[in-house]
């Protein structure tokens, strides 16, 4: 019997605390693929509105044109004609993000999935985790520790907010290692 090979999609995950890069590195494998004149197609949601609402944007200010979603199901529906699917901020989406993700690399497409695994309290956050399992590579990046300069897994809200969502850069939140980390006393 013959067998033969089949173009086979995959998920890719980058994740880790605020400032660790993961925007910066999910638009450079972006750019690597449209390079290789792969069809890209970008998605973030709604929620994200930092620094441009048409663009994926890192904190160093790199940007991609992306698509605004407001639920992950649109993600597929926009992205038919694309090979390689990017979504940044996952950790903004429902559970339903990772089903998607699946259905999207059955498919044949390569997706790329960016976001923050733990929220201000350490505690794993929205689909990330669920996401992680699922992929066929895993890449944890770290920030630097702002007190003490070692490898930083670890986002420290500054300010008093107590949601777990609240939209913020510096003015709101530090990376830090875990030693230097200090939980909220409400968990």
């Amino acid at each position: 019997m013959n067998k033969s090979l089949r173009n086979s999609g995959w998920i890719e995950v980058i994740c880790g605390s605020m400032f660790s890069g993961k925007t910066e590195e999910l638009i450079r494998r972006l750019r690597r693929a449209e390079i290789a004149k792969m069809s890209v197609s970008i998605f973030k949601p709604n929620i994200d509105s930092r620094y441009s609402s048409g663009h994926i944007v890192s904190h160093n200010k790199i940007k991609m044109q992306s698509h605004i979603i407001h639920k992950p199901k649109e993600i597929v529906e926009k992205s038919i004609d694309d090979a390689v699917v990017g979504i940044d901020e996952a950790q903004f989406f429902e559970d339903e993000l990772v089903q998607v993700c699946k259905t999207l690399a059955s498919g044949g497409k390569r997706v790329i999935v960016a976001g923050l695994d733990t929220d201000y309290r350490g505690i794993p956050f929205g689909p990330m985790p669920k996401i992680m399992c699922e992929a066929d590579y895993l890449d944890k990046l770290r920030a630097i520790c702002v007190v003490c300069g070692n490898p930083a897994s670890y986002t420290q809200r500054t300010s008093l907010d107590s949601d777990q969502v609240v939209i913020g850069e510096l003015d709101k939140y530090e990376a830090r290692c875990r030693n230097c980390y200090k939980a909220p006393k409400d968990i």
